[in-house]
């Protein structure tokens, strides 16, 4: 069994996988605290494993982190009650991407794991687009090669900034709406969220399009708060929760 962590800015998900197979049997999210100790993080995550019924027969685990602070406490805590050896995506680790960026040591572990998963699954040009925290939406060229990302503020950032800056508008829950205009609060901060964002992301996926003077052949979407927002696009875009633990777990076989 092997054991795979997200540390996002928000949650960590957890992802369980048998040994011989790519899709993880269990999937287990906790909130993100950054100043949680390592033994708070292990009570944690036995009980995850205890309420799951999960053993703690571990070849391995790996982590991909954006939480620096975090990264080695909750590598002791899996440590402590795993028992077992904890590989931490970085510089130096075998991932087999090409990466083109300006400093390819600023790429986050997150998107290198999302961009690996995909380059094992889907055909080429491919953007990957991770709505969690921050919209993040990246591009695998037609040789296999990280070419860039863009960086956007997350649908949760957003929907935070317009219930705390203005006085009228209510914090809401995240569904898609049944038109591109509401004809209450509600149904309005959601046609613009919603609507919004996958307008965005159709919009950016053409203008990467045509910068790069080829058809992207895939799209693909992960992220906690993407199924709503994949569901409205126009274009054709492929929804895999499980990108990033999938891209852990090849980068943890690289390096085992």
């Amino acid at each position: 069994m092997i054991l795979t962590a997200d540390i996002g800015n928000t949650n960590i998900t957890l992802g369980f996988f048998d040994n011989d197979c790519n899709t993880p049997f269990c999937i287990s999210r906790m909130a993100t605290h950054r100043h949680r100790t390592a033994d708070q993080y292990a009570i944690e995550l036995k009980s995850i494993f205890e309420l799951e019924k999960i053993g703690t027969d571990f070849e391995g685990a790996i982590i991909s982190s954006v939480v620096p602070e975090l990264t080695r406490i909750f590598k002791a805590a899996i440590e402590k009650v795993a028992g077992c050896k904890v590989i931490i995506v970085a510089a130096g680790v075998k991932n087999g991407l090409k990466i083109a960026t300006d400093n390819p040591k600023e790429v986050g572990a997150d998107l290198v794991a999302g961009a690996v998963g995909a380059l094992a699954q889907y055909e080429l040009p491919c953007l990957v687009m991770d709505l969690g925290t921050a919209t993040k939406i990246s591009l695998i060229d037609e040789n296999g090669v990280f070419a860039g990302c863009t960086i956007a503020p997350g649908i949760g950032i957003s929907l935070d900034a317009l219930s705390m800056r203005t006085s009228q508008l209510p914090t809401i829950e995240l569904s898609a709406p049944k038109h591109a205009y509401g004809t209450n609060t509600i149904e309005c901060i959601r046609a613009g969220t919603v609507l919004g964002n996958a307008a965005m992301l159709d919009g950016m996926a053409s203008r990467i399009e045509k910068e790069l003077g080829k058809p992207i052949k895939t799209l693909v979407a992960t992220g906690g708060l993407a199924k709503e927002v994949v569901a409205c696009c126009e274009k054709e875009i492929i929804y895999n929760k499980d990108l990033i633990l999938q891209g852990l777990l090849i980068i943890y076989k690289k390096n085992r």
